[in-house]
């Protein structure tokens, strides 16, 4: 078969501002040319078969890997190299040579398809520069702030190191003031544990006295009240005139019911009395309602009584109220104690008023107060220390962190950043967390904590990764993967999920912009003769 396939396609070298004719088969890069030597045979490159150089281009594909027409459509898996002068030289597949579409801004492709094609790859070029200088420029601010970013997280590690060791000194000291002021609160603790124990227990006899005077008070108005003929005795069938006494609760107290009350005696007196109130008194309930009958204690029975460590005394505003209340009972009394009665009062006191402990003698509320002023002091030491803990350990955690081989990252920490779409607020949080809020009300969602670097080897710093976000429902965890590029501001750009819960965030910082290179090296195929 003829070569007529065979054309030698332009190359052009900028030498000089002329252009140079470099000989090759159409579709051949110059990185492959030696391989298309036309004075010897043509070897497929994938050594399979060798044949003649004049079935090179020639129509007919023999070679398995189509390398021996790449100026034509024959092989089906064969390219097509645009040579692009003045642009970016690029393969297409054969499949598109003289289709009547041109593909190669050079129009390299349409050689015999009759189209129309004009050359565009000086303009395309044109186009390229502009964008790479923009980039360029874009890459060199970056760089700028990257460098001034590095200086200030070198700066403020140097800062934040010698807060830390400047801040142990002062827990070294802080931890010895609490304990001495340890010290001095459990020394004042002792003696006020002491009086308030001698205070609640002189308050439990003196509660016990009063529970015991209010007991006697009321069996003897129950005696008088019992006592219907007022014969000085109560018998079975006066006894029997309370309902409420008796034991099988069948509604009726029987006679022998009322006996075995009265411990099987027909009549008691006063005296004897005493053993049949123990078995009723839970159950009586006086006819009449009962008024003021004050129960008095000699002075000389009144004890000062105390609580344990843990009670701290009632406040004056409660005790005064129940003073208050005290002397209103007491003018109530001497108002109605010449007024004549029908039967014995009992006393009013609620059982509130009777456990109102009484307030602390001067010396125990002295040692009170003291034990009060240590434990203060203590406390407030003891959270200062606490603080100290914590903001040691916040710097700590923070300068553990890689924040980058020369620490440009460092102002992420601490720093969050949104995107707006229409349906969500995204927002990021660098080394801490992600999280999606619905734009018009609704709960935050988690999308992810700070898990790890997760970029290529050659620069791990371009991609970060959070993990253990929000369980999908029936599905796994959230999680988001947040790739850097270089810009001048720092912004979240972009969000998408483009798989069922895991997100992908674009996000432009000057901390991952490298060194710019000249773009003098705008890609173009440069030939030699």
């Amino acid at each position: 078969m003829a070569c007529v396939h065979l054309l030698l396609t332009l190359g052009f070298a900028v030498s000089f501002g002329t252009p140079v004719e470099i000989h090759r088969p159409r579709g051949v890069p110059l990185s492959k040319k030696s391989f298309y030597d036309e004075n010897k045979p043509f070897t497929c490159l994938d050594g399979s078969k060798t044949i003649p150089f004049d079935q090179v281009n020639d129509d007919y594909c023999d070679c398995k890997d189509g390398s021996d027409e790449p100026g034509t459509a024959a092989c089906p898996n064969g390219f097509f190299h645009c040579t692009n002068a003045g642009y970016k030289s690029t393969f297409i597949p054969s499949s598109r040579i003289n289709d009547g579409i041109c593909d190669c801004c050079d129009t390299t492709d349409e050689y015999n398809s009759g189209a129309k094609c004009e050359n565009t790859c000086k303009e395309l070029g044109r186009k390229e520069r502009e964008v790479l200088q923009q980039l360029a420029e874009i890459t060199k601010e970056g760089f700028l702030l990257k460098q001034q970013l590095i200086e200030e997280a070198k700066k403020g590690q140097g800062e934040k190191q010698g807060k830390v060791a400047e801040m142990q000194n002062g827990k070294k000291q802080l931890e010895e003031k609490v304990d001495a002021l340890r010290t001095v609160k459990e020394t004042a603790e002792q003696p006020e544990k002491e009086a308030k124990e001698r205070h609640l227990k002189a308050w439990e006899e003196q509660k016990a006295a009063i529970r015991l005077e209010k007991d006697k008070a009321n069996m003897a108005a129950a005696f008088l009240e019992l006592d219907d003929d007022a014969d000085g005795f109560v018998s079975v069938s006066e006894l029997q005139s309370h309902a409420e006494l008796d034991p099988d609760a069948d509604g009726t107290l029987t006679e022998a019911e009322a006996k075995g009350l009265m411990g099987e005696a027909e009549l008691v007196d006063t005296a004897t009395f005493e053993s049949v109130w123990s078995n009723i008194k839970d159950k009586y309930h006086p006819e009449l309602q009962p008024e003021t009958v004050p129960v008095e204690i000699p002075p000389e029975e009144v004890k000062e009584p105390v609580v344990d460590n843990d009670s701290e005394p009632y406040p004056e505003e409660d005790l005064s109220e129940e003073d208050d209340e005290d002397d209103e009972d007491d003018e109530e009394y001497h108002e109605d104690e010449d007024k004549p009665t029908t039967a014995a009062k009992y006393p009013e006191k609620t059982h509130e008023d009777e456990e109102a402990m009484p307030p602390y003698d001067a010396d125990t509320q002295i040692l009170i107060d003291a034990a009060q002023r240590a434990r203060e002091d203590f406390d407030e030491a003891e959270k200062a220390l606490r603080e100290m803990d914590d903001q040691i350990r916040n710097i700590e955690k923070e300068l553990s962190f890689d924040f980058g081989p020369s620490a440009e990252f460092t102002y992420l920490y601490s720093q969050c950043y949104e995107l707006s779409t229409s349906e969500y607020i995204y927002r990021l949080c660098p080394f801490n967390r992600v999280s999606q809020k619905p734009k018009f009300g609704g709960s935050e969602t988690n999308l992810g904590v700070w898990g790890s670097w997760s970029g290529p080897e050659n620069n791990k710093y371009l991609v970060m990764k959070y993990e253990q976000g929000t369980g999908c429902w029936q599905g796994p965890n959230r999680s988001t993967t947040v790739k850097l590029t270089c810009g001048k501001d720092t912004v979240l750009t972009s969000t998408s999920e483009p798989s069922r819960c895991e997100y992908l965030m674009e996000f432009t910082t000057p901390a991952v912009c490298q060194e710019p290179t000249s773009i003098d090296s705008f890609p173009h195929e440069h030939v030699e003769l």
